[in-house]
């Protein structure tokens, strides 16, 4: 089992996280996100493979595990979260980063790396996270993807809350997520992430995500067309080098997410895992280290 130690970072909005720092401090800073409901150790084959040469810095972002937990649903707002990641460089000393992320983590990226292009972020490697430009759009005329979305809707359903707390956030999530295959993890990393789903603060922090996301998830009956009142989100174009490494087998996130993605990112550089579920980090990382590895020496 690959060992990550970590440190207590609080950054300047009062926020505490658990960070693993690992590497040079004097190698280039990779910040490495990870999604729900996961934890730092989304990313642990490559953080073990990469810090010979970069800092490695990997937190549990807010609202999980140790980190700090705000229970009010505003403290989560997109925002919020990628503040907490340039604070979080600050409060490293690092000036310039590669953000790093997947799922969630990947949806934080796109947000830090649109945000901080050509000054704070050089560069970005983002796994199996939808595009803020395309994803909303899916949503309304993508049968496949409304559909495997629909999980979203439950998330963010009051009524659940009385079944989280008696029953924590596993067995609210064997009951509503259809993407996740046990048979993929490994038993002891497994058991970290159960473990963790038995603390009902972090169980609202982690789905407050969702609750906090102004993007709408239409009902399975309504019509499958933009509304006439849909607003597409202002996001100008990414322009720093940037790596997408796609699993193809996704069941939460389908590959019609990656069309259009050359009209929002250029320099673009995409791969695609095949045979390969949603959380790619783990379930192929020899393909996603072998795909950061191309990327960030090129």
């Amino acid at each position: 089992m690959i060992q990550l130690d970590q440190k207590r970072v609080k950054l300047a909005n009062g926020i505490e996280l658990d960070v693993v720092d690992e590497g040079p401090r004097d190698g280039e800073a990779l910040i490495f996100l990870h999604g729900f409901p996961e934890n730092h150790r989304t990313w642990r084959h490559q953080i073990a493979h990469f810090s010979d040469r970069f800092r490695c810095i990997a937190p549990d972002q807010r609202g999980y595990r140790g980190s700090s937990k705000p229970q009010e649903v505003e403290a989560y707002t997109p925002d919020k979260i990628i503040g907490d990641v340039f604070l979080l460089a600050d409060a490293l000393g690092i000036g310039t980063f590669t953000v790093v992320g997947h799922d969630w983590g990947g949806a934080i990226a796109w947000g830090v790396a649109l945000g901080g292009q050509h000054a704070r972020v050089t560069r970005a490697v983002i796994a199996n996270a939808p595009h803020p430009a395309i994803f909303p759009k899916l949503l309304y005329t993508n049968r496949h993807q409304r559909e495997a979305s629909q999980y979203m809707r439950a998330f963010r359903d009051r009524a659940n809350d009385a079944f989280i707390r008696e029953h924590g956030l596993g067995a609210f999530l064997e009951k509503e997520a259809k993407w996740d295959n046990p048979s993929t993890s490994d038993p002891e990393e497994r058991a970290i992430l159960e473990k963790d789903y038995e603390n009902r603060e972090a169980a609202f922090g982690m789905l407050n995500y969702y609750r906090a996301t102004p993007m709408a998830v239409p009902a399975m009956d309504e019509p499958f067309e933009l509304p006439a009142d849909f607003a597409a989100p202002e996001v100008p174009k990414l322009t720093i080098p940037t790596l997408v490494i796609w699993a193809m087998d996704d069941l939460a996130l389908p590959p019609e997410n990656l069309d259009g993605l050359d009209e929002v990112i250029d320099p673009l550089t995409l791969v695609k895992v095949p045979d390969c579920g949603h959380f790619v980090p783990w379930e192929a990382p020899q393909a996603v280290i072998a795909a950061m590895e191309a990327f960030l020496e090129g």
